[in-house]
């Protein structure tokens, strides 16, 4: 991971039981006395006027179930560490994933898990809610895709209903509605948890993260010092010749 001057990542906060806590703070924050989203009258409301969808072939055939994607039996396991609001990890979705999930994970080489954080800001957070949401209907990684392609300036309300409602009516099995809805169920609040407590644990500063190694088995912490293909392989082909 690089510094906090380099151009190439964003280098967010130290990740600590402080930092873990005030995730769940932030989304607290946004619910009202019935359970819902509290408005705020002065928010300003940033709406896509094209709302663009993942490409519906990239997950097409493939497992989801919660934040994993592909064959529990696939020997190698990489973990994903991410803020949906850092745009170094919209462009490792753009530029590197799908390579990934051609080469890998459609062969049945590599498993991937995401671990959602939320530290940027309010938009983290309800981004981070609705991704775990699609995940409980096993579309998680159709709906992360779907909004790093649509990923707007930071805490700019760029997480709008109306581009979730969008980006769930391109996925087959998927209501918008029910996503917005269920952000703010108990089972979404203890992963958002479990993840950040996985990011402390495994010396998370920065995003995006990887860790990689055998599925099932001990994973390593990957310093990656390049967003493409380059920075992330290395450490796949490493632990499949194992």
């Amino acid at each position: 991971m690089k510094t906090p001057s380099s151009p190439r990542f964003r280098y967010t906060a130290v990740l600590s039981a402080a930092a873990a806590l005030a995730a769940l703070l932030i989304g607290a924050s946004q619910i009202g006395v019935d359970g819902k989203p509290a408005t705020d009258a002065t928010t300003t409301t940033t709406v896509p006027a094209a709302p663009s969808a993942p490409e519906a072939s990239l997950f097409a055939g493939l497992a989801q179930r919660g934040g994993a994607l592909g064959s529990a039996q696939a020997p190698v396991t990489l973990v994903e560490y991410a803020d949906l609001q850092c745009p170094y990890c919209a462009q490792w979705s753009r530029d590197t994933l799908p390579m990934l999930v051609e080469n890998y994970v459609k062969t049945g080489k590599l498993r991937i898990v995401f671990r959602g954080l939320a530290f940027i800001g309010p938009d983290s957070d309800k981004a981070l809610r609705t991704v775990i949401s699609a995940g409980e209907r096993d579309h998680l990684w159709d709906v992360v895709h779907g909004l790093y392609l649509n990923q707007g300036p930071e805490n700019t309300g760029w997480v709008t209903d109306e581009l979730v409602r969008e980006l769930a009516a391109g996925v087959q099995g998927l209501d918008g509605d029910e996503l917005i809805n269920a952000r703010w169920d108990d089972a979404v609040a203890s992963e958002i948890e479990r993840a950040a407590q996985a990011a402390q644990t495994a010396g998370v500063n920065g995003t995006p993260a990887f860790q990689v190694g055998p599925t099932g088995g001990s994973l390593e912490l990957v310093q990656v010092d390049s967003l493409g293909p380059e920075g992330i392989v290395p450490a796949i082909e490493a632990a499949l010749a194992r």
